[in-house]
């Protein structure tokens, strides 16, 4: 038996990379999914690929995320994706950018979690995506590094007031996705050799990995509060 057949996964930012892998799993293991992004083009396309329904609008416009949630039935799971840390040295700063990666790191899940409520089915999912790499201190961490600290206990707290909706948090190292891709630029074959040679695994975390272990979180019904690393060992370095 698949492990979500007759439930329902919502993927906020399920265009691409890991939300996209997390909805594809999920429909392969009987769910009805719904995935939502900002590009309708890109949306639509993978939305038809992968046989789920689509919802385009910003997720941080928390009025447009109401609305969506208004118009939804009951559902199981819901993961949210993000668009990836924002780093730079303390005089760079842009107050501006770290607004937004503040909006999109907690207040976007504390948003969704108040959507939870009536929402999700008892038993369920909130799933949020964070990373690991603002574990470290180092110039031009300060931020990341905070919401770092932030999300975990964001999510232990979540799990009490949500409860018996489950809430998690995955916690990723380098993923090989369109994201990494754009940011590493020209960078990237070196970053993949390098973790390739370095890390205990001894080979890249892709996307589908990650949507392998969120397909497990939404299957386990004995897992909530929790953060779950998925980095191929790189920490251990």
């Amino acid at each position: 038996m698949t492990q979500l057949a007759g439930q329902t996964v919502v993927v906020i930012g399920g265009s691409l990379g890991i939300g996209l892998e997390t909805a594809r799993r999920a429909r392969a293991e009987g769910a009805t999914v719904t995935i939502t992004a900002r590009n309708t083009e890109r949306l639509q396309k993978a939305g038809a690929d992968i046989g789920a329904e689509t919802a385009a609008f910003d997720a941080t416009d928390f009025e447009a995320l109401g609305q969506f949630f208004e118009g939804l039935p009951a559902i199981d799971h819901i993961l949210v994706t993000g668009p990836g840390p924002y780093y730079a040295p303390l005089p760079e700063l842009d107050l501006d950018k770290v607004r937004a990666d503040v909006e999109s790191h907690l207040l976007l899940p504390i948003q969704l979690a108040k959507h939870a409520i009536g929402k999700v089915r008892p038993g369920g999912t909130l799933l949020f995506m964070g990373g690991t790499g603002g574990r470290r201190t180092a110039p031009g961490l300060s931020i990341i590094g905070a919401l770092t600290a932030a999300m975990p206990a964001l999510t232990r707290n979540l799990a009490l007031e949500l409860a018996p909706i489950r809430v998690n948090l995955i916690a990723a190292g380098f993923v090989d996705t369109p994201l990494s891709a754009t940011l590493l630029g020209d960078g990237l074959e070196a970053r993949r050799e390098q973790l390739r040679e370095t890390l205990p695994t001894g080979r890249v975390v892709g996307p589908e990995d990650v949507a392998n272990l969120a397909v497990h979180l939404m299957a386990n019904t004995a897992l909530t509060g929790a953060t779950y690393d998925i980095d191929g060992g790189q920490q251990l370095l």
